[in-house]
């Protein structure tokens, strides 16, 4: 059953685009964490029994992933992740290049990828890729502004939303350093107030992330070219591990979705539904470990 989708991209409006600013309390902050959590990270738009991948799903796969995807699952990868070090196993996981997905046309009906496409290479190989094997579906990268401030070294692109005439445009622009002023930065670092920064900004964390919701089609173009020599550098910078956070996460996660999991249970997967034609292996269903389709058998 194809997903329920609402129409073209979503972004949560910013400040500069309300007539006033919005009020904020500490009391009403932790309501407000709560209903942006629930948008970006339960609220997948699908029927129960819709096919769902998650692209780049590291750490944290998203609770309604049927198969994961991800090329670095590894431990040694975790400058990739915020949370645990190594890729989490609790669905069928394909190690394999997201602009090269080892999936038949058309095999899902909603792909998630959430905070993958500042990392890779090539955004739009992957943005590419993702609409072969999926009729629609989510992707979240963080806002350029807001990363401007406070950002990771392991991230490669900037990322902003730009309105056209035939609708919003995902715009990622190719960095040349890790960060967006190396004198501010040296500052953040000699202060120590990288942490306070980043507590203050996410207090609005639904204006530090781009959420784009797609149907047939991702319109996205890059701007500028990658240095090779940067980017090996980010794909080894130091991780961001925030483990008490992953963990909450979780346990909020699979406390709000346990029903939906309940009900689908028993849900088993042939290879061969979502695995290219080359890859076959009739009568073989999917289970929960990591398939790499380039080794042999």
């Amino acid at each position: 059953m194809r997903p329920r989708l609402p129409a073209g991209s979503v972004r949560v409006p910013c400040s500069a685009d309300l007539a006033e600013p919005l009020p904020y309390s500490s009391t009403m902050a932790p309501l407000e964490a709560l209903r942006v959590f629930h948008q970006r990270r339960i609220a997948v738009p699908v029927d129960d029994d819709a096919l769902v991948l998650d692209v780049g799903s590291g750490d944290k796969p998203s609770w309604r992933a049927d198969v994961l995807l991800d090329r670095y699952t590894g431990a040694e990868h975790s400058a990739q992740r915020s949370g645990r070090a190594a890729a989490r196993v609790s669905r069928p996981l394909f190690d394999a290049d997201a602009a090269d997905m080892p999936f038949r046309d058309g095999a899902f009906d909603y792909a998630i990828c959430s905070n993958l496409l500042e990392h890779v290479a090539d955004p739009v190989a992957v943005a590419a890729e993702l609409t072969r094997v999926a009729r629609a579906g989510y992707i979240e990268v963080p806002e350029a502004a807001s990363a401007k401030i406070v950002d990771f070294p392991s991230h490669v692109w900037w990322c902003r939303l730009e309105d056209g005439a035939t609708g919003p445009t995902l715009v990622l622009t190719a960095k040349q350093a890790p960060w967006f002023d190396a004198e501010i930065h040296g500052y953040i670092e000699r202060a120590g107030v990288r942490d306070e920064l980043d507590a203050v900004l996410n207090r609005r964390f639904e204006h530090r992330v781009i959420q784009y919701h797609w149907t047939g089609a991702v319109d996205l173009r890059t701007e500028g070219e990658l240095d090779p020599e940067f980017y090996d550098r980010a794909m080894r910078a130091p991780g961001h591990q925030r483990g008490w956070e992953a963990v909450a996460a979780q346990a909020l996660t699979a406390a709000w979705t346990w029903p939906t999991r309940h009900r689908r249970r028993d849900r088993r997967i042939p290879f061969d539904a979502v695995v290219k034609p080359e890859h076959a292996r009739p009568g073989e269903m999917l289970e929960r470990r990591i398939y790499r389709l380039d080794e042999p058998q």
